[in-house]
């Protein structure tokens, strides 16, 4: 339980998490960022969730408490039940049908706690003829029109690393109906089930280029539009050290002041908003980038407001002033690591805990339930309970 107040946003709320991998656990560490008490139930006995990292670096965990659980045994079902039982909300990214196995699906669970949010994410959504598939984000993204998007033309697609389906489609969408969900809870007492799904959120975030398309601007060939580098400026050059800069002058305002730093008359060149002449933009300013260097390139750039940047490494993006001076990253134990988002004007909100093993906090747990010394020694001795 968090001891320390810091008039955080979400503080008092509990949250029960069920271990996974992804969005939920991106959700969980947002909530526990803004001051949420989140519980992760871990599984022991369990084959493990797949792909690992040594528990010391999975930021996703920071702030979270962890109880590890057989789940196989009515004991350890037990246990998870009277978690829930006190907790705002539970966080689950199982296929469907899975929890229910377990016997920790809404019914089980609402049975208990009337008011309970159950928040599941799912890859397809909890029905459909897709709904017991497998998948990653970049399946999820596949299906919709998103990934098929992301690319140059004479290339093929490009994964936006896993950020669309499972950060951006999922575990936001995720914290979005929880919160929502908790809002309509505060008027009727009553929980509810939130059936999020990567893909149809990732589609959610593509609403903008959808009115683009009805509206008969938008061309189904990647690099061929406005924001998926097909305009001259709006893309990425190459810089003469092979690296890249960003330009992203769209307004006519903008994109005066970004020919006048490439160093070229601005009445000696095609009209951009003519999709005919972009080819012919594009060779230019390609010419032109390759005669400096990224440093050359930001030094002239950086002072203006032209909407161009250089493409900065991880590392290059920890060291740059902008992000020093917010806080943008913060160093926990050795760890750099991106701050909380969004900023408050008077509830504070910072990262301060570290990432946790699973079953660190088991016995800590089961006392919080008023569980006796003697039952949870037995809980121990029969393998209900671990510490790993």
């Amino acid at each position: 339980m968090k001891t320390n107040s810091l008039n955080q946003p979400l503080e008092g709320l509990k949250v029960i998490e069920m271990a996974a991998l992804g969005p939920v656990p991106f959700c969980s560490m947002m909530l526990a960022d803004m001051g949420a008490d989140v519980v992760r139930i871990d599984r022991s006995g369990s084959a493990g969730l797949g792909f690992q990292m040594d528990n010391r670096f999975d930021m996703t965990s920071r702030g979270h408490r962890s109880v590890s659980l057989d789940l196989r045994c009515s004991q350890g079902v037990e246990v998870a039940l009277k978690l829930i039982e006190s907790a705002d909300v539970l966080l689950e990214g199982m296929r469907p049908g899975a929890m229910e196995r377990l016997g920790l699906g809404p019914e089980p669970c609402m049975q208990r706690n009337a008011a309970l949010i159950y928040g599941r994410m799912t890859g397809w959504g909890q029905s459909g003829p897709m709904s017991n598939r497998a998948g990653h984000d970049i399946n999820y993204i596949s299906m919709n029109g998103v990934l098929h998007s992301i690319g140059l033309t004479d290339g093929p697609p490009v994964p936006p690393l896993n950020l669309v389906g499972d950060y951006g489609g999922g575990a936001m969408f995720l914290v979005t109906g929880v919160l929502a969900a908790l809002h309509e809870t505060r008027q009727s007492g009553k929980g509810q089930i939130i059936d999020a799904a990567m893909m149809e959120g990732a589609s959610y975030l593509m609403s903008p280029i959808h009115s683009f398309r009805n509206a008969g601007l938008w061309q189904s060939e990647r690099g061929s539009n406005l924001l998926d580098s097909g305009a001259p400026y709006y893309r990425v050059y190459e810089t003469r050290d092979a690296r890249h800069m960003a330009v992203g002058a769209i307004e006519p305002k903008f994109y005066k002041l970004f020919v006048e730093g490439l160093g070229l008359d601005l009445s000696g060149l095609p009209d951009p908003m003519d999709q005919q002449n972009w080819a012919t933009l594009i060779e230019e300013f390609t010419a032109v980038f390759m005669s400096k260097t990224l440093e050359q390139w930001s030094d002239i750039f950086l002072p203006i407001d032209a909407c161009v940047t250089p493409v900065l490494t991880i590392e290059e993006s920890i060291n740059f002033e902008h992000n020093c001076e917010r806080n943008s990253f913060v160093t926990i134990d050795g760890q750099v690591q991106p701050n909380l988002s969004p900023r408050f004007s008077r509830t504070k909100v910072m990262v301060e805990s570290t990432p946790i093993k699973p079953g660190q906090h088991s016995k800590e747990i089961l006392k919080e339930l008023e569980i006796s010394e003697s039952e949870i020694d037995g809980l121990y001795k029969h393998g209900v309970v671990s510490d790993s």
